[in-house]
């Protein structure tokens, strides 16, 4: 791009780097103006195609008009009343997920600001639950950031640097990664139950025992560790033994929910019912919100036990529930659609390329993993980000995950034409990267 970045933007970094906390990472000098849909547009002018929807934030494009005009109408009337009170969005935006919990059971609802907040939420509940104060994460695992989740995130050690100790009891297992496995398996058994194995083996045989566990907290799909999709028998058998020993099954659907795997929720796509679900990103188009949603018979505390000032506000439910609505109506079958069409047109582009290795998801959570030899499968972080600026520079805008991942998580209602577009500019930038 030859106005870029622009003078509006450098100088507005320029600010930023005076009065903005360092610790946040940033990936390309973009200074957003506006958006539509998955069009972006810089300071300066520039238009990018988003294939990262403000890590899998933005579920129903950029300022989708429903969704705009559903928090003007909120804000005309109040803006905030405090959890102590009672308000019709609140119960409107429980009811619409109580509706669409992963399980038969009824369920409930607590609204939270964030994923992290919402992690933390689930793990209060369930040592509330369960009376017990163990948990099984994974490794590769992103929870977020607070202290309670971060002793389950082990997607990178510098999350961790400086912060210890976390909240104690945790203990992780490998993810079922099928395209990296850590483990060995044993004849005639799936890589899925070789990890259920090891957790009843060497976790609970050695390390923590499974009576002392309140919940096995897990991503369906792992997002910040590579877009990792387990194989088919992982959650059946990890389902078996939470039911073995009376362990909660929590469900991390921070980033994979909402619709963006073609269903409400990734672990509907492996024929498993949770006990508690979280949720955030994708959930209110960018307003922030999370939510813990838990069977009935689980989310059984008093008054007073868990709570928030900004629980249920009003301008954040009024976006959920236009977001559900839109992401109901039909974004939802766009994903699944629209993502199959992308996974398609990867795969015919993973078989030009000697770099990629893998290409992996569901509906449009997709992950296009870099190698150094095809056959080795070691990852290839240094080109993975090289791609990234390269197509940055043709006007698309990914985020990178795990070692050597790009990740393709556009908003829901991208079309066909958007996807063929940003994907040719991401075969360009890999053709470029190879030959340096």
């Amino acid at each position: 791009m030859s106005n870029f970045p622009g003078v509006k933007g450098r100088a507005l970094i320029e600010r930023d780097s005076i009065v903005v906390s360092n610790s946040y990472p940033r990936a390309y000098p973009f200074v957003m103006d506006h958006g539509k849909g998955s069009e972006v547009w810089d300071v300066d002018g520039n238009r990018f195609l988003d294939f990262a929807a403000g890590i899998a934030v933005a579920s129903t494009g950029h300022s989708h008009p429903k969704v705009v005009k559903a928090i003007q109408e909120q804000a005309e009337k109040f803006l905030h009343i405090s959890s102590d009170f009672y308000h019709e969005k609140w119960v409107e935006l429980s009811e619409k997920l109580s509706a669409i919990a992963p399980f038969e059971e009824d369920a409930r609802v607590f609204l939270t600001n964030s994923g992290t907040e919402a992690v933390e939420a689930a793990i209060k509940l369930a040592r509330y639950h369960t009376g017990r104060s163990g948990f099984v994460g994974f490794l590769g695992g992103f929870h977020g950031r607070t202290m309670g989740s971060l002793a389950f995130t082990a997607s990178k050690a510098k999350y961790k640097r400086g912060f210890a100790p976390t909240m104690g009891g945790v203990v992780h297992a490998p993810y079922p990664d099928p395209y990296r496995p850590l483990l060995a398996q044993r004849a005639g058994e799936g890589y899925g139950e070789t990890v259920v194995r090891y957790i009843e083996e060497e976790i609970f045989g050695r390390l923590l025992p499974a009576d002392e566990v309140a919940g096995i907290v897990i991503e369906p799909i792992q997002g910040e560790g590579g877009y990792i999709v387990p194989p088919p028998e992982f959650f059946p058998a990890l389902r078996k033994l939470c039911d073995k020993y009376g362990i909660l099954l929590i469900a991390d659907e921070v980033q994979s929910g909402m619709g963006r795997t073609g269903k409400w929720w990734a672990i509907e796509n492996f024929g498993v019912e949770p006990d508690i679900v979280t949720s955030a990103k994708g959930i209110a188009s960018g307003v922030p919100l999370g939510a813990i949603v838990a069977r009935k018979s689980i989310m059984k505390w008093t008054p007073g036990t868990h709570g928030n000032t900004y629980g249920g506000n009003p301008l954040a439910c009024a976006a959920a529930s236009a977001t559900i609505d839109l992401i109901g109506e039909s974004f939802m079958q766009n994903a699944a659609e629209v993502g199959e069409y992308a996974l398609d047109a990867l795969a015919e582009i993973a078989a030009r390329h000697p770099s990629v290795g893998d290409v992996r998801g569901k509906g449009l959570m997709i992950g296009v993993d870099f190698v150094k030899d095809k056959e080795t499968r070691e990852g290839n972080g240094a080109l993975r980000d090289r791609i990234a600026d390269l197509a940055f520079e043709r006007g698309v805008i990914t985020l990178g995950c795990g070692e050597s991942v790009i990740r393709v998580s556009p908003p829901l209602n991208i079309t066909q034409g958007e996807i063929d577009e940003g994907l040719t500019a991401l075969e360009e930038a890999i053709t470029v990267a190879e030959r340096e």
